[in-house]
């Protein structure tokens, strides 16, 4: 007679093990085998657990495929190596052997006692060519506390992760290229949607949350037919693939142009067996060139005929996105204006309105105006952070709201980091949030207040609950009210003291959709 878990899983149902004799190390079986963590408290860590197999030699510029078996029990006790990528952010610390062009690994981060929890899985920012799950920042430990299974996962990034070539379009089977970064990630809820349950997750409560490239990986995952049925739900920090200076989703046309280029003029090389046959070091360095202390050569998702099918704005306009509630906003200072030298902040500002706008630029003038120098330093910072990464979030939303049927809910992160001098110097900067929504503000030696933890937890419950139910409210929490024309559109700034308040500054947008939107 056959053991009962031995019969569970020749059915194909997943089950916790008991830990070895003498350990308190967690075990679990999955698809491909066994997989050891360990114990962090409160909380089970499983790092490192491959999710597709290592896209190295014929498999470059592939989709992923499912990962092999293994006999016996695997460690998942330290994090995967990060995917090929340079030195692109000074403030990224990384904890992995990589970079490696094999990097196709996730982490698990569940309760102890975890049974059927929502799932949060995230993606990771830095424009498309950088990030780790290892970062200290976005660690799942703490976040894991308030009740859900925690993810992360490494895709793909640059030139691994979205070069397009006509042979590539070609060998696919559906005239697609690029977006293998994408892919990645949807490899990465598939394999959730097929193991998370082993680890006391919910299959059918799964949350994606991601920041600034990550954020747009979200909005691009909504947009995508094939994501549908992956997640129930999604949170964008700071970022979305609607408008954009900085990372624009262009016609795969337009890429395979470009990156015929680069494979040419930086490689001197046309044929795709040549490019994949390249050590990956010398493609990345090759990838990474720099002029006048500009980038040359820039790779990132487009728009092609099966993962995104359409423009992103085109797909929510006309209500084909998966719909499921959003949660999102971006941070006060995600723009850093200062006045060229020898000018004033106001001639800077009519400056800016004529290039930028034109005809329009006295309603520019308007809208991003002061009573003081520094007051116009302020609007124009607002305004480079509008055009960062701003109003693409912005434009998110609405689109949701507009085509969407499922609620949405919009903050603004407010909270100045402190510095070493006690100061409030940095501001709310870009990525700033991130170590409020892990609860990992010990990753950076900051002098951080109480003020500062009670926010963190309070933004920890936030995401949790929306994960949880769709709606971030709860005991002992600041009202956070749905996104609504009937209530002012209101907005929740996220700081020492969180509260909702109308949209004061909403005709900026509208004005910046009229120019930008269109």
């Amino acid at each position: 007679m056959l053991n009962p878990v031995r019969l569970l899983v020749l059915l194909g149902i997943l089950v916790p093990l008991a830990p070895r004799a003498g350990t308190t190390a967690p075990r679990v079986r999955i698809e491909s085998g066994i997989v050891e963590g360990k114990r962090e408290g409160t909380v089970n860590a499983f790092l490192g657990i491959p999710y597709a197999t290592p896209p190295v030699g014929h498999l470059r510029w592939r989709p992923p495929t499912a990962p092999s078996k293994w006999i016996g029990v695997r460690p998942a006790t330290e994090f995967g190596p990060r995917c090929m990528q340079g030195r692109i952010y000074s403030d990224m610390v990384f904890r992995d052997s990589g970079p490696s062009e094999d990097c196709l690994s996730l982490n698990v981060w569940a309760p102890a006692d975890a049974r059927k929890l929502p799932v949060l899985v995230w993606i990771y920012g830095g424009g498309f060519l950088a990030g780790a799950t290892s970062e200290p920042r976005q660690d799942g430990q703490n976040l894991a506390k308030q009740g859900v299974v925690v993810i992360s996962m490494n895709y793909r990034l640059g030139v691994f992760g979205f070069f397009t070539h006509r042979d590539l379009a070609a060998e696919s089977g559906t005239k697609a290229a690029g977006n293998y970064g994408l892919l990645d990630q949807m490899a990465a809820l598939q394999w959730v949607q097929r193991n998370i349950a082993a680890f006391g997750g919910d299959p059918g409560n799964v949350t994606i949350f991601g920041e600034s490239a990550g954020s747009f990986s979200v909005s691009a995952l909504m947009a995508s037919p094939r994501a549908k049925g992956l997640f129930h739900k999604a949170i964008g920090e700071s970022g979305a693939a609607f408008y954009s200076h900085d990372l624009p989703f262009l016609p795969l046309r337009e890429r395979e142009q470009e990156d015929a280029k680069f494979a040419e003029s930086a490689l001197g090389l046309k044929e795709l067996a040549a490019l994949r046959a390249l050590p990956a070091e010398k493609l990345l360095e090759a990838s990474l060139r720099e002029e006048n202390g500009e980038r040359v050569f820039h790779f990132r998702p487009n728009v092609e005929a099966d993962f995104l099918p359409e423009a992103i704005p085109a797909i929510f306009a006309q209500g084909k996105q998966n719909d499921v509630p959003l949660l999102g906003g971006w941070n006060r200072d995600e723009g850093h204006f200062s006045p060229a030298k020898g000018k004033s902040a106001t001639a800077s500002a009519r400056e800016k309105a004529e290039k930028e706008f034109g005809t329009r630029s006295a309603e520019f003038l308007r809208l991003y105006s002061g009573t003081s120098e520094t007051d116009v330093e302020r609007s124009l910072s607002d305004f480079d952070g509008d055009q960062f990464i701003a109003f693409s979030t912005w434009k998110w939303l609405e689109a949701q709201k507009t085509s969407g049927k499922q609620v949405v809910y919009r903050y603004r992160f407010d909270q100045p980091l402190p510095s070493a001098d006690k100061t409030e110097r940095f501001g709310a900067y870009h990525s700033a949030e991130i170590e409020y929504v892990f609860g990992q503000l010990a990753s950076k030696p900051l002098p951080f207040r109480a003020e500062d933890r009670r926010l963190s937890e309070q933004m920890g419950q936030y995401w949790a609950n929306f994960a949880r139910t769709g709606d971030p409210n709860g005991p002992g929490l600041p009202k956070w009210p749905a996104y609504e024309a009937g209530s002012g559109w209101p907005v929740m700034h996220l700081s020492a003291a969180p509260e909702a308040e109308k949209d004061a500054i909403r005709d900026r947008y509208l004005f910046l959709d009229t120019v930008w939107g269109k």
